[in-house]
């Protein structure tokens, strides 16, 4: 087994993604601390890639797919903010592999660049990764997907707050999308979707039911672990109070007709104070679906009667941006010419989309020219989404954005940790590849 030390609180890595190139340990993962042992190690964390089945079609056989699997946790991975975790990763699948995390930043450093190989088959990496943050987190082979032979299941991964969240229950609610052939068998994204039927799971069952007592407040972490699709979740007949978007605490606000949208990669926490029996909705876009259910049932008996739910402890994220010093630059996505390549063939040789020096506020107007959505994805840094005026911006914080067909939309974000970091494109089309770029923080 071999052992790499990496600090994803110092910088992303990413040095390449085919044979033969360099890769950092997953996009969010890591780098190299030369020399000695590094800070204590507070938790451990074993993830296995490897095969696994899915019941799909009722009173048929189970469909074959590929997972992410947390062989340490009996149930959800919950970590804790500020853990130093040690993660041992074995690759039980027949093509190089590194888990891709969706949600951790870092700090300024100024270490140079180094990048590691994936995890080949039959092999285990063991490394070390901090979580500075509390918050919903995301682990995949999303950026490996050229070499899939089947479709893949990503990991949800909570780290929690420091003190407790005045909540009864912590749901992790992960959708997931399918494109079944008529054999029974699941297509990996990234080729023509005919002849296959679209198919959606909540925690990989094709009808989810949660339980809850009359009064008991959820907080329910939805995660849009599809591949390509921006989605809408509903849960009827309750108010849906917003309070974290990708990771990051929001200002509370209410979901517009009770309904949560999020992009392909996307997370949001939302409080509901179970009232009533009801069904959760899912719109893909093309027509509403039943994907689960929650039965409430009995009564939870309560001295004091709930109040609205407060702001969730901030993580380290600046209150204020500097648009006026602002460095500008415009990235036309998913454009070939612009720099833009599938992963397989990706080098970091190749042109930066932009670079900036770290402290500086970096505003992207990302411009989107295709005739469908498009799905952007920045790792490394946590962004607002600017209002039309360039006057402010949305009172929370992202790392992945749908943009509409032919629009541009504007971010901003704080450049604080030096390195080389991994933008994503895809578009919202299952045979659409998935395409990177890159950026440097000096």
């Amino acid at each position: 087994m071999k052992t790499r030390i990496f600090d994803p609180t110092r910088r992303e890595v990413l040095a390449g993604l085919g044979a033969g190139l360099q890769v950092g340990f997953g996009a969010s993962a890591a780098g190299l601390i030369a020399g000695g042992a590094g800070p204590l190690v507070t938790a451990q964390l074993a993830l296995q890639a490897r095969p696994a089945t899915l019941a799909l079609r009722p009173d048929q056989p189970l469909t074959p797919v590929w997972e992410l699997a947390a062989v340490s946790h009996l149930g959800d991975v919950r970590l804790k903010r500020g853990d130093r975790c040690e993660v041992v990763f074995r690759n039980d699948l027949p093509v190089p592999l590194a888990p891709v995390w969706y949600g951790l930043n870092g700090p300024a450093a100024a270490d140079p660049l180094r990048g590691r190989a994936p995890t080949t088959p039959d092999a285990t990496e063991t490394s070390v990764v901090s979580m500075p943050n509390a918050g919903t987190l995301l682990a995949d082979f999303r950026l490996f997907e050229d070499g899939l032979k089947q479709p893949a299941r990503p990991l949800s991964i909570i780290v929690t707050e420091t003190n407790p969240v005045a909540v009864d229950r912590d749901v992790v609610l992960l959708i997931e999308e399918w494109r079944l052939r008529p054999d029974g068998t699941a297509l990996p994204p990234g080729w023509d979707p005919k002849d296959t039927t679209p198919l959606y799971t909540i925690n990989g069952q094709t009808s989810f039911e949660l339980s809850a007592s009359a009064n008991e407040r959820l907080r329910l972490r939805f995660i849009n672990g599809s591949q390509r699709s921006v989605l809408a979740i509903k849960l009827e007949s309750h108010e849906v109070q917003l309070m974290a978007l990708d990771g990051q605490p929001a200002e509370p606000f209410p979901a517009r007709n009770g309904a949560l949208v999020l992009a392909p990669g996307a997370r949001a926490d939302a409080f509901v104070d179970a009232v009533t029996s009801a069904a959760f909705l899912l719109h893909d876009g093309k027509e509403a679906r039943q994907v689960g259910r929650l039965t409430v049932s009995g009564k939870l008996e309560r001295r004091v009667p709930l109040s609205p739910p407060q702001p969730l402890p901030p993580n380290d994220l600046p209150d204020r941006l500097d648009l006026k010093g602002a460095l500008r630059f415009d990235v036309a996505l998913g454009a070939a010419d612009a720099g833009w390549i599938q992963p397989a063939n990706f080098s970091t040789s190749s042109a930066p989309a932009f670079r900036a020096k770290a402290g500086r506020t970096v505003v992207l107007a990302l411009k989107n020219p295709a005739s469908v959505a498009t799905v952007f994805h920045l790792h490394g840094h946590h962004f607002r989404l600017l209002d039309k005026l360039d006057d402010g911006w949305k009172p929370y914080w992202l790392d992945t954005l749908a943009i509409e067909p032919g629009q541009t939309q504007r971010i901003a974000f704080a450049a604080a940790s030096p390195g080389r970091w991994l933008i994503e494109f895809v578009a919202t089309d299952w045979a659409a590849p998935r395409l990177v770029r890159w950026y440097g923080v000096e």
